[in-house]
């Protein structure tokens, strides 16, 4: 037999554990989009600097994140392979041809997938650029193109992989005796009984550190933020592997004490393999725990910028179109809006701009000086913006701005002391959503009623203690308008005034937001399919050695749905229990993180987690599938 023939009846042998290569296909698929779209000829259709800077960090994140999983799956594959390269040095091949039968494999199943990579990666470009288009708002035809320089990069970076891939190889069979060859399979742990106190204290430990973190994170807004990050890292990170490492062990052991060592059928085929592999399932499902949670979290909040974007910009941005201390412009976009048929509310806005401080205690950080905008009620409803303040004299506070993150853990009424030579002080009764004068201004407002307000305009003009300004408000009646009136403002007024216009805003965020769920996607995509396949593969691995004892419980007349039921309450724990456990923490997580929102982000964070799970299930059916299959061909 030649070498040829050696190799190419390895491959045939091996086919169905070829598990690498899929991922080797994702990483060129993945390649070539990446550098397609970061080249700047017709196959890319990036708009601008932010664009390409943001996928160049998604791509070097990607090629980090897949670089990791085809290592690990190699390993995997590798260890499956373990008996195999005994074998061959049991028969007399030495290790230096055993070592260039492997790196012939990888080097041939390598360019094949670099090869349909590539190929599928041109198709797929196209698909995830129309979609990302389409996020972002802009129109135009894509067509199937071929980047040379992509294909470069993308080879160049891909054979670094192999070569990698390749030590790994090499060292494995040099490395290795035989007989530790042969054994490679057979280790496993053999489950101690565990020291009473310790296991017990550790344990509970591991329940008590999440719970932690959970409380830590629902308290995350004060002076003390970002050691509460790193508090709630440690706490979650720690406290998840000891949840995996020893709590689910010293669990498994007490059912099985109990039991009396009589574990049944189910209870053999499910916690026995579990038990025997604990420390090595403990590691990776903690990472795979972790980072689905992080994930999730990056999705969920994705999501929900995009899915919150026209809320929020018009929650900053109340009036379409403001101009300050610029009245006779103001009146020239009016006459041109009427002339072109576009129906608005117009009205002045008298603004009391000074300093103040809300006092101590209000917020659960020391509180600044205040740049405050005082407004009147009825001012605002003329303009277009239906706010009413109350009628006693106390006022309303409206902001976007950094304080707006402690909103919730503002005790009302507070007392805001106005600055100037009174002394003046308001009670404030409520904190509103939103602002209600444009954030570009850049004030905490203030909405008293009308009379209020002159009372205080009339007592601070007078002192010379405030300044006074004035702006016009536009609010365009039909949103179908908005485009439109934001041609002529642009075309025409926006060079003489530095506000920019609801409308363009709105695009603009739509744009960054788009680009950041597209990223976010397609990360969390990769990492998805990356982590649910190095489960399923490893799961065939485990199916295939327990194959003998399958034969041996169809032979002793147990039915394949007997056994069935068994796998199945692993599969429950391998995936099910990772999914909670991750889903729990991307929920206080994204807790955190609505704070930073002015609108309710959980119907898009609940969309993003449905969608996580049902992707996460079909590898949990696709590794059934697979048992069921080992399950019927062992007798």
């Amino acid at each position: 037999m030649t070498f040829f023939d050696l190799v190419f009846r390895s491959m045939r042998k091996n086919i169905k554990h070829y598990y690498l290569y899929f991922f080797a296909l994702i990483f060129s698929v993945v390649l070539y989009f990446v550098f397609a779209t970061l080249q700047h000829d017709p196959v890319v259709y990036t708009q601008s600097d932010q664009m390409s800077t943001a996928f160049l960090a998604a791509g070097i994140l990607l090629i980090f994140i897949i670089g990791i999983f085809v290592v690990y799956a190699n390993s995997i594959f590798l260890k499956k392979r373990s008996r195999e390269i005994g074998l061959y040095q049991l028969i007399g091949l030495k290790k230096s041809i055993i070592a260039r039968l492997l790196v012939f494999e990888n080097l041939l199943l390598g360019i094949g997938a670099l090869v349909v990579g590539i190929a599928i990666g041109m198709l797929v470009s196209r698909i995830f650029l129309l979609l990302l288009m389409k996020l972002i708002g802009y129109e135009m035809i894509i067509n199937i193109s071929f980047s040379m320089v992509a294909v470069i990069q993308t080879i160049f970076v891909f054979f670094g992989l192999l070569i990698f891939t390749t030590i790994q190889m090499i060292t494995t069979v040099y490395r290795n005796t035989l007989l530790s060859l042969f054994n490679t399979e057979k280790t496993g742990e053999q489950p101690k009984k565990p020291k009473a106190k310790t296991e017990a204290f550790l344990a509970l430990l591991g329940v008590i550190l999440i719970c932690l973190g959970y409380i830590i994170s629902n308290n995350m807004i004060n002076d003390l933020f970002l050691f509460n990050i790193l508090a709630v890292l440690a706490s979650i990170g720690i406290g998840t592997y000891l949840i995996f490492r020893v709590t689910i062990g010293w669990l498994f052991y007490q059912i099985r004490n109990r039991k009396a060592g009589h574990l049944g059928l189910s209870n053999s085929l499910s916690i026995a393999p579990l038990m025997h592999r604990l420390k090595e399932n403990a590691n990776s499902l903690t990472l795979i725990t972790i980072l689905s949670a992080m994930t999730l979290t990056m999705l969920s909040g994705a999501y929900s910028f995009y899915y919150a974007t026209e809320h929020e910009t018009r929650s900053q941005m109340p009036f379409d179109i403001i101009f300050e201390e610029n009245e006779s412009v103001a009146t020239q976009l009016s006459n041109e809006l009427n002339e072109k048929g576009i129906s608005f509310s117009h009205g002045g806005i008298d603004l009391l701009v000074l300093s103040g401080q809300l006092e101590e205690g209000t917020m659960p950080v020391p509180s600044n000086e205040l740049y405050i905008a005082i407004t009147s009620d009825k001012q605002l409803q003329q303009a277009g913006n239906d706010i009413k303040a109350p009628t006693d004299g106390s006022a309303y506070f409206y902001s976007t701005s950094s304080i707006s993150l402690f909103r919730d853990a503002m005790k009302m009424p507070v007392t805001l002391e106005l600055d100037g030579k009174t002394k003046t002080k308001i009670k404030i009764t409520d904190y509103r959503e939103g602002n209600s004068i444009n954030g570009s201004m850049l004030y905490s407002q203030i909405v008293v009623n009308d009379k209020k307000f002159q009372t205080l305009k009339n007592q601070f003009i007078a002192n010379s203690s405030a300044k006074f300004k004035r702006i016009d408000g536009f609010k365009i009646t039909d949103s179908n308008d908005l485009k439109l009136a934001s041609e002529i403002y642009n075309n025409h007024y926006a060079s003489e005034n530095s506000h920019i216009d609801y409308y363009s805003a709105y695009q603009q965020a739509i744009q960054k937001n788009g680009l950041l769920i597209f990223i976010s996607g397609f990360l969390g995509l990769v990492f998805l399919i990356s982590t649910g396949s190095i489960l399923y593969f490893k799961q065939m691995t485990e199916a295939e050695q327990e194959k003998k004892s399958y034969g041996t419980l169809r032979q002793l007349g147990f039915s394949v749905n007997e056994i069935m039921r068994g796998i199945i309450r692993k599969q429950i724990f391998i995936y099910g229990l990772p999914l909670i456990i991750g889903l729990l923490h991307a929920i206080f997580a994204i807790h955190v993180l609505s704070a930073f929102f002015q609108s309710n982000i959980a119907f898009a964070a609940s969309i993003a987690m449905m969608v996580y799970t049902i992707i996460y299930i079909f590898f949990a059916f696709l590794t059934i599938g697979y048992y069921r299959k080992t399950v019927k061909a062992a007798l």
